[in-house]
C-alpha cells in the first residue's frame, strides 16, 4: 500500500503520513464508495438492515478513519502544507456527505427498512434509522433538484468560510507578541511564565522577555500582572484578535456576516424559520423559547450573587474597574480572603502527576487501567499514547494526549475521534481518541505546572474521552459521542470536573515539583473554601455568550449589526462592561467555526445535568461502585442509542433540576 492514509486497519501511521497523501487518498476512497453505493442500491426494494445499513455504516467508518488524521494534523501542526491539503480536501468531504444525505433512493430504502422493523428489533437499530431519516430531512432530501443544488452550494461555502474563520484566529494570535527588557514591567507574573518568556526571547535572538498571545500566557498576564497597562495591552490584543483592529487579511468581520447569511439561507431552504430552529432539531430542547427562558431564569437566579462579587472587587481598587482588572482583583481577593493563590497551587500540579491521579480516578470508578505505549507513532515529540484496558486486562481502546501550547497549534482544549468503535459483521474495531490541550510548555527540566483551572480542564476533556472510549454501542454512527444530542454531550465532561474538588482525588493528582510533597490538607481546604469565588460572575459571562449566540441565529436579518446584538445582550445580563473596541465575536470559534452554532447554551444545560448527576455521587459516596456502574451503563456506554432524557432518568431516578448547579456554584436558591 503506497498511500499510508488508506491503511484503515491500524492506527494512523503518523511517521509516514504527509500532506501530499490527502487528496489522492480521499479521491480514491470516495470514488470506491460511490461505486459500492450504486451496487447496494441496484434493487432498493430488496434492501434490508444487514444488506444496506451495515455496509453504509462500514463505509462511513472507513472514510472517517482517513479524514480524522487529516483534520487533526491541520489543527495541531503549524505546517502550511497541512492547512492547504485540508482546505483542498474539505470541498470533497462536504460534497460527498451532502451527496449521500440527499440521495432519495437511499432515503426511501432506509424508510422502507424502518417501516418493516419488527417491534422486537433492538432499540439501537430503531434509533439509528430514526436519526438517519432525520438527517436526510435536514439535508433537504425531499427538495426539488434546483433547491438541492443550492443547498449543496451553501454547505460547501459554509465549510470553507468556517475553516477560514478558525485559521484567521490562529494566525492573528500567532502573529502578536509583547517584548520588553524591563523586568519591573512584568512584576507579579509567575516564575514559570517569566522563564518561558526569557527562553522565547533567547530563541529569537532578542533581549529580555518575549510573551506570546497564547491562552496560558494571556491568562497569566490578565490574572497576575501588577502593571495595569500591561494587562490592558494584553486584553486589547486578545479582545481584538482577527478583527478590524488587526491585519486586514485576518479580519473575520466579513466571515461572520457570511456565515450567518449562509446558515440562515440553509435553514429557510429546509423549511425552518431560522437557524436556531434548524439547530434544535438535533438537540434535547425542542423550542427556541425554551432555551431563552432557561438562560434568562439562570441569569435572574445568578445576578444578585454576581453583583455582590463585583462590589467586593470594586472595594479593592483605587480606580474604576475595567474588564482587564476583574481577573486580577479576583485573584488578589482570593489571596487576601483565603490565603491561597493559583501560583502557589500550581507548584503541586505537574502535568505528569495530574495525569497519574486522573487515571487512578478512572480505575477507581470504572475499573479501567491506562498504560503508556511508547511504540505507537505520534506527530510531535511531546505527544503520548495510552492503551486502555478493562478489569480483565483486555485492551478496550486507546488515546493520544497533546497537551502543550505551540506556535501554529489551534488554541483551546478538545477531544476528537481518531477511530470510532465498530462491532459489525465479525469485525470489532476499538475506539481511539485525541485529547488536546494548550498548557504551558515544559521547562528545560521537562516540567509543566498546571493551575487548578488547568486541572479542571484536563478532567473535563478526559470526561469526553471516557464517553468516547467506554461505549458499548456497535454501530459507529451511534457509538461514543455520536448521535448524542449536542446539549447533552457536555454532561460526561462537566461531570468529571466535580472530582477535581475532592481531596481524596487531588491527593493522588498532586506532588510538589521540587519537594515531592502532596497537596497539603490545609491548602486544599483553602482551595475548597474559594471554590465559589467569582462563580456567579463567570456564570453570567457564559450566559452572555449563550444568549448572544442564540439571538444571532434566531433574529438574523441582512441588516443585523452583530456588535449591536452583543451590546444589547450585555445590557441585559452583564455586569462587567467591555470597551467599544472589544471584538469578542471575531474569535468566537465555538459558534463560528465549531459545532456550537445556536448551541452554546449547551454548556449551561449540560452543567445542570452534570451537577444533578454528581449529586447522586455526593449522596452515595464519590467512589461508590454501584453508582459509578449505573452512570457508566446508563450514560457513558449508550452513545446515541436511546433517548437521552430516558437514559438520564434511568440513572438518576428522576429528571434533573437546576438546584444542584446553583448549589455547586455557591449561588443557592434565592432569586
Amino acid at each position: 500500500m503506497t498511500n499510508p492514509l488508506l491503511d484503515t486497519f491500524s492506527l494512523p501511521r503518523f511517521g509516514e503520513i504527509e500532506a501530499r497523501h490527502v487528496l489522492p487518498a480521499l479521491k480514491q476512497l470516495i470514488a470506491d464508495h460511490r461505486q459500492k453505493l450504486d451496487a447496494l442500491l441496484a434493487d432498493p426494494a430488496a434492501c434490508n438492515f444487514e444488506s444496506l445499513v451495515i455496509p453504509l455504516e462500514s463505509m462511513s467508518h472507513e472514510l472517517s478513519r482517513v479524514w480524522s488524521p487529516v483534520s487533526h494534523l491541520q489543527a495541531v501542526l503549524g505546517d502550511p502544507e497541512w492547512r492547504e491539503a485540508y482546505n483542498a480536501a474539505l470541498p470533497l468531504m462536504t460534497e460527498h456527505g451532502t451527496e449521500i444525505s440527499q440521495n432519495q433512493r437511499l432515503q426511501q430504502a432506509y424508510q422502507r427498512i424502518a417501516d418493516s422493523l419488527p417491534d422486537t428489533a433492538p432499540a439501537a437499530r430503531k434509533m439509528l434509522l430514526e436519526q438517519e431519516l432525520r438527517d436526510f430531512r435536514l439535508a433537504g432530501v425531499a427538495l426539488p433538484d434546483k433547491d438541492k443544488a443550492r443547498y449543496r452550494e451553501l454547505v460547501q461555502e459554509l465549510a470553507a468560510v468556517q475553516a477560514r474563520f478558525e485559521h484567521n484566529v490562529q494566525d492573528a494570535a500567532d502573529d502578536w507578541h509583547f517584548s520588553t527588557d524591563d523586568e519591573a514591567l512584568l512584576s507579579g507574573l509567575p516564575a514559570k511564565t517569566l522563564e518561558q518568556a526569557r527562553s522565547e526571547a533567547q530563541e529569537r535572538g532578542a533581549k529580555g522577555w518575549w510573551l506570546r498571545l497564547d491562552a496560558p500566557t494571556y491568562i497569566d498576564v490578565i490574572t497576575h500582572a501588577d502593571n495595569r497597562e500591561l494587562r490592558q495591552t494584553f486584553y486589547k490584543a486578545w479582545a481584538t484578535r482577527a478583527s478590524d483592529f488587526g491585519k486586514s487579511e485576518w479580519d473575520n468581520s466579513n466571515n461572520i456576516r457570511r456565515i450567518l447569511q449562509l446558515r440562515d439561507e440553509i435553514a429557510k431552504l429546509i423549511g425552518f424559520s431560522n437557524y436556531a430552529e434548524y439547530s434544535l432539531a438535533t438537540k434535547m430542547a425542542t423550542r427556541t423559547s425554551e432555551v431563552v427562558e432557561f438562560l434568562q431564569q439562570l441569569a435572574s437566579r445568578t445576578r444578585a450573587a454576581a453583583s455582590a462579587e463585583l462590589e467586593r472587587i470594586r472595594s479593592m481598587a483605587a480606580h474604576p474597574v475595567e474588564a482587564w482588572d476583574t481577573p486580577y482583583y479576583l485573584e488578589q481577593l482570593k489571596q487576601r480572603q483565603y490565603a491561597i493563590s493559583e501560583e502557589a497551587l500550581r507548584q503541586y500540579f505537574p502535568v505528569a502527576k495530574v495525569k497519574e491521579g486522573l487515571f487512578d480516578l478512572a480505575s477507581r470508578l470504572y475499573g479501567v487501567t491506562l498504560r503508556s505505549n511508547s511504540q505507537v507513532k505520534v506527530w510531535h515529540e511531546s505527544v503520548r499514547y495510552y492503551d486502555v484496558a478493562d478489569e480483565s486486562g483486555e485492551i478496550i481502546g486507546g488515546f493520544y494526549t497533546d497537551l502543550f501550547a505551540r506556535s501554529g497549534k489551534r488554541g483551546g482544549a478538545w477531544i476528537d475521534e481518531c477511530i470510532v468503535r465498530k462491532n459489525m459483521g465479525g469485525e470489532n474495531v476499538l475506539p481511539i481518541g485525541y485529547l488536546v490541550c494548550n498548557f504551558a510548555r515544559p521547562d528545560e527540566k521537562g516540567v509543566s505546572l498546571l493551575t487548578h483551572n488547568d486541572v479542571l480542564t484536563m478532567f473535563h476533556e478526559f470526561g469526553h474521552m471516557l464517553h468516547h472510549l467506554l461505549t458499548k454501542v456497535d454501530y459507529p454512527s451511534l457509538a461514543g459521542i455520536n448521535g448524542v444530542p449536542w446539549d447533552a454531550v457536555e454532561l460526561p465532561s462537566q461531570f468529571m470536573e466535580n472530582f477535581a474538588w475532592y481531596y481524596d482525588v487531588l491527593v493522588k493528582a498532586s506532588q510538589h515539583h521540587q519537594t515531592g510533597e502532596v497537596l497539603p490538607q490545609e491548602m486544599f481546604q483553602k482551595l475548597d473554601s474559594s471554590r465559589h469565588f467569582g462563580a456567579a460572575l463567570a456564570m453570567l459571562r457564559q450566559i452572555e455568550f449563550a444568549l448572544f449566540d442564540f439571538r444571532l441565529h434566531t433574529e438574523y436579518s441582512e441588516q443585523m449589526d452583530v456588535m449591536q446584538i452583543l451590546n444589547e445582550v450585555r445590557d441585559e445580563v452583564a455586569l462587567i462592561r467591555h470597551p467599544d473596541y472589544n471584538r469578542m465575536p471575531h474569535a468566537f470559534s465555538h459558534i463560528f467555526a465549531g459545532g456550537y452554532a445556536a448551541g452554546y447554551y449547551s454548556y449551561k444545560w449540560a452543567e445542570v445535568l452534570a451537577a444533578d448527576a454528581f449529586s447522586a455521587f455526593e449522596e452515595s459516596g464519590i467512589f461508590d461502585k454501584p453508582t459509578a456502574k449505573r452512570f457508566r451503563s446508563e450514560i457513558l456506554e449508550i452513545g446515541g442509542s436511546r433517548d437521552f432524557m430516558e437514559a438520564y432518568v434511568a440513572f438518576r431516578g428522576r429528571e434533573p433540576t437546576i438546584d444542584a448547579l446553583l448549589r455547586h456554584s455557591g449561588i443557592g436558591k434565592a432569586a
